[in-house]
Formats: structure tokens, sequence, C-alpha cells
């Protein structure tokens, strides 16, 4: 629940300092991320930042992709779209973001170390 609620806020607080505003379900994404991140960079202990990082970054934007669909594409609530983005597929996720997210892996993998060493 620690680990769920610190990426659902950190998550929310990023988007609201990067567009101004958030959505509920991307509380809902962040804290699953979050989560997901913190036993992915458990199991690539060991290997180098690199690895984390892309990783990473592949988790959050197939995430992305996934609540994407459900939300923008399906029930049509128009939380994001890409679609002026170049490399976008669908308007839901892009290279530009996926990058991105990769580089915020870089910090959040020397967090979830940190995290790690409280949290058993």
């Amino acid at each position: 629940l620690r680990l769920f609620t610190t990426g659902a806020v950190g998550y929310s607080l990023l988007e609201i300092f990067w567009r101004g505003y958030t959505h509920w379900t991307m509380f809902v994404l962040g804290g699953l991320c979050f989560y997901s991140l913190y036993h992915i960079f458990f199991l690539l202990d060991g290997c180098p930042l690199f690895v984390k990082a892309i990783s990473g970054g592949a988790l959050i934007t197939i995430a992305e992709f996934t609540v994407g669909l459900i939300v923008n594409v399906k029930l049509h609530w128009n939380v994001w779209n890409y679609s002026s983005v170049p490399y976008n597929i669908m308007g839901q996720i892009c290279l530009y973001y996926s990058a991105l997210w990769a580089l915020l892996c870089v910090p959040l993998s020397y967090f979830c170390s940190f995290l790690r060493q409280y949290i058993r």
C-alpha cells in the first residue's frame, strides 16, 4: 500500500507540474506503475542502470498504452492525446514520452533501492 500510494501521489504531482492538471485514473496508473517498478528493479538488481531505465520506460509505456486504450479509446474520456506528437501510436503513446519515462527511471531506480532498505 505504501508503494502504491507513493507512486500514485508522485505520478499525479508530476503530471500536475508538467501539464497543470491530472485525472483520477493517473493516480491509479501511477500507483500500479511504481509498485511494478519497485519489484522489477529488485529483480534487475546488479544489472546496468541503462537496462533498468529501458525496462522501466517500457513498463510505463505499455501501462500507459493499455490504460489509454481503455479510458481514451473505449470510454472516450479523453484524458490525454499524443496525436500531434511525432512517432505516436493511436495517440496513446509516443517515442518522446517513452524516452522521458526511461530517463525518469534512472532516479527512480535509486529511490527504489533506498526504499528497499526500509520496506521489507
